[in-house]
């Protein structure tokens, strides 16, 4: 049966060449649908003055762009994060020209303001996908952090009301925004938990990076690997601590930090102290594709983030063949399954899960069948992150949207 194309209107916040998850999420989601046939405008920020937004590394064509105009976010935005002025633009002329079935934003913000009126004016679902945490990035906030998280989440609430559909990446999120949508009708049925797929064939025919020779550790050094933004709300410290403690176990042991971010310079500090002097390496920010070959040339994979909605770069590392050491968190259990291809470590505080994860560490370090196993079994059941598997998943959600007249 031939599969109806539909337009689709995907309205971001923020969008490439910056990367996050987010933007890669994003660029998943409208090649992974162009793939599809179907054909997708997509209203983002518009990158700086001469720069192209490029690409993260997702199969499919490019999207038609309908560029914002944009600024460069103050501090704490890193830079190269371009945000989208609330302005009058040909971006909104051509966004209600191009008269979309769906709208679906990534943000409920600046542009998903633009994508809900789109979708009033259109006619069309109004489909929100929730990929931040936004409570756990309030102390950046200051002291304004407690008023701050309080608005964010009454503004929240409002911005669901309005949305026929809500897309959570992982069910710990979905299982909270259902408890605060639930006293409105049909509120808690309007929650789908959908995570963000990746592509799967693409990471497995990466060809591994070996990082032992780039630093100077010795070739039978075992490395764990954690790629991702290094920021408080990452907690990258704490894994640092975690090895810290696990190498002095361990002396084959060494840590590769690839990315980069407002935690660089105090981690870059803490790595050249004498207990870890020549044991860790911190990239800065690479190329997508670089990173995750870095990863592969690694050992394990290791995270300590306690803020994610889904936790991404898990499903990225699971599909490149890596074990994956992990703190209990949100999105964590959807992605790791625990001791058939990687260890989840209990909470607590940060003290207690430093020592928990060390421990982890230095057994993982100290045991290669049970890492090879992992291994095996990750690659094994990687398929189930698969792009087209979860774009499938959408498409889904927007036909029974449009089947239903009061959506």
């Amino acid at each position: 049966m031939t599969e109806v194309a539909l337009r689709i209107a995907v309205f971001a916040e923020s969008y490439l060449p910056y990367l996050s998850g987010v933007t890669v999420s994003t660029e998943a989601l409208v090649r992974g649908l162009g793939a599809r046939g179907h054909e997708v405008l997509l209203v983002a920020p518009r990158p700086a003055r001469g720069v192209e937004p490029g690409a993260a590394g997702a199969p499919g064509p490019e999207p038609s762009y309908a560029w914002l105009p944009s600024y460069q976010g103050p501090p704490p935005a890193p830079p190269g994060y371009r945000m989208p002025l609330p302005l009058p633009s040909d971006a909104l002329r051509r966004a209600r020209e191009f008269a979309p079935h769906i709208v679906h934003a990534q943000s409920p913000f600046v542009s998903g303001l633009m994508g809900r009126r789109l979708a009033q004016r259109a006619g069309a679902p109004f489909v929100f996908t929730h990929h931040t945490r936004f409570g756990d990035y309030r102390h950046y906030l200051g002291p304004l952090a407690r008023p701050g998280s309080a608005a964010v989440g009454a503004y929240l609430r409002d911005f669901w009301a309005g949305c026929a559909a809500i897309v959570a990446p992982g069910s710990e999120l979905a299982a909270e925004i259902r408890a605060e949508v639930a006293e409105r009708a049909n509120g808690a049925d309007r929650v789908h938990v959908i995570p963000t797929g990746v592509d799967v064939a693409g990471i497995r025919a990466l060809v591994p990076t070996d990082p032992r020779a780039a630093h100077g550790w010795p070739s039978d050094a075992v490395v764990a690997v954690s790629v991702g933004r290094l920021a408080a709300e990452k907690s990258v410290a704490l894994l640092v601590e975690a090895f810290a403690l696990a190498a002095a176990r361990d002396p084959r042991l060494r840590l590769l930090l690839v990315g980069g971010g407002p935690a660089e310079t105090g981690l870059r500090e803490r790595a050249a102290a004498p207990d870890l002097a020549g044991r860790v390496a911190i990239t800065g920010r690479l190329p997508r594709d670089e990173a995750l070959a870095l990863a592969r040339g690694a050992d394990f994979f290791a995270f300590a983030s306690r803020t994610e909605t889904q936790g991404l770069v898990l499903a990225e590392a699971l599909a490149a063949g890596l074990p994956v050491l992990a703190v209990a968190g949100p999105g964590v259990g959807d992605s790791v399954r625990d001791t058939e291809d990687g260890v989840i470590v209990p909470g607590g505080s940060d003290g207690e899960v430093a020592t928990r994860f060390a421990d982890a560490l230095a057994r993982l370090a100290a045991d290669e069948a049970g890492r090879r196993r992992l291994a095996d079994t990750a690659r094994e059941g990687a398929d189930r992150f698969d792009l087209g598997r979860r774009i499938g998943q959408i498409l889904d959600l927007y036909r029974g949207l449009r089947a239903t007249p009061d959506a």
